[in-house]
Order: C-alpha cells, then sequence, then structure tokens
C-alpha cells in the first residue's frame, strides 16, 4: 500500500507481482476513463461541486467536476481524499478513515440538466485503511467496481444548486483487516467481491 494508507505501525506492503499489476491496470484505466471525459462531451455547461455530507464522514476532503453532453446527459469526474488519523497511538481511542477515490461517470436527466431528478452510472477505485469507528476492527486494501445512484437537484440561484442523492458501488477489493487500529495483528487477508454504500450526497453545485 502506499504510504498514504500505512498506519503508525510499519507493516508490510509488499504485493504479489500479479496483484500489483492488476493494480496499476486499474489506475491506467481510470487515468484514460478521466483524460477520455472532455473529448466526449461537446461543453455548453461546467459546474464545479463539493459534498457537505464528506465532510462529516471524519473530514473527508472532496471535489466534482461536470459537463453537460446534452439536454439530457452529463459526464463527471471526482476524487475524495481522506488523510486523517484521531487519536494516534492511543490505545482503544485511534480511529481513521483515511482514503483517496477516483471516479468518472454519466447521469442521466428527465428533464434537464442541472435541475430535477437524476440517475448514474461510474467507475471507481479506492485505495483505504479503515478503523476505530465502529469496532476495533481496521482493514486497509485497494477496491475497484460500478457505482448506481439516484437523486434530485434543486436549483436555488441561476448559478447554484443544491444536490442530493445516495448510490452503492460493487466490485471486487484485495485487503488486509488488522485487529485493531495500531497494533498491526493481522486476521485476515484476500481478495473479494462486496457491495456497499458509497455516497450520501448533500452537495453545493457551482454552474457557469
Amino acid at each position: 500500500m502506499l504510504h498514504f494508507i500505512s498506519s503508525s505501525v510499519v507493516r508490510c506492503s509488499c504485493l504479489p507481482l500479479k496483484t500489483a499489476q492488476r493494480h496499476m491496470r486499474t489506475k491506467i484505466i481510470i487515468t484514460l476513463i478521466l483524460s477520455a471525459l472532455p473529448l466526449v462531451c461537446s461543453a455548453q455547461k461546467w459546474s464545479i461541486s463539493t459534498n457537505l455530507a464528506d465532510y462529516v464522514m471524519l473530514g473527508t476532503m472532496n471535489a466534482e467536476g461536470t459537463v453537460a453532453c446534452g439536454r439530457h446527459v452529463s459526464a463527471s469526474i471526482s476524487a475524495r481524499v481522506n488523510p486523517w488519523t484521531f487519536h494516534e497511538g492511543d490505545p482503544g481511542k485511534q480511529m481513521q478513515n483515511r482514503h483517496q477515490s477516483y471516479a468518472a461517470g454519466v447521469r442521466y436527466w428527465p428533464w434537464h440538466i442541472y435541475s430535477g431528478w437524476w440517475i448514474s452510472g461510474l467507475v471507481q477505485y479506492q485505495e483505504y485503511n479503515r478503523g476505530g469507528i465502529i469496532s476495533q476492527k481496521t482493514e486497509e486494501g485497494d477496491a475497484f467496481g460500478l457505482s448506481a445512484g439516484a437523486g434530485y437537484s434543486l436549483m436555488v440561484h441561476e448559478n447554484l444548486n443544491l444536490d442530493f442523492g445516495l448510490s452503492l458501488w460493487t466490485g471486487q477489493k484485495t485487503y488486509i483487516t488488522y485487529a485493531c487500529p495500531s497494533c498491526g495483528r493481522i486476521t485476515d487477508k484476500g481478495s473479494k467481491w462486496f457491495i456497499l454504500p458509497n455516497e450520501i450526497r448533500v452537495a453545493l453545485q457551482y454552474i457557469f
């Protein structure tokens, strides 16, 4: 794993060659998708937004950029980053929701872009280390998958929306589980499929 998600305890970050190659291919795919989005859309309106609900999740910083591809379709790229560790080194109190997530996707707007109901689909990669929040069990790893969501965008000004939504995502993760956030004792590891909540969205969106 990258130093970004390593805990205060030194842990082995050596991955099998096939796993490392798969992670590299995943990152290349995400990079290509992000690079291609501006080419497939003829921009009429752009927007930038930040999800206020993510900041409640232990200070997750985030941003999303969106471009209109027509009256009913928009495409977006987004990133979420949380580098924080709380009560680091304090047994029984340390907790973290550290991660870096990158996504690219599309939304369909039945009425009009940036107005009313929408449904979305996206591809997402995440590197994470979380634990000590609900229980002492801590997991770190890499996840790659697809997400689907729906929501409503409320126009409060010509250039400002409040954007509400919920989404789930599913895919495959490679993980290591530890007994606690700071002890480094491995209890499980491997690779498996998952389905998880992805985002609770209460976002401010500026349209230009």
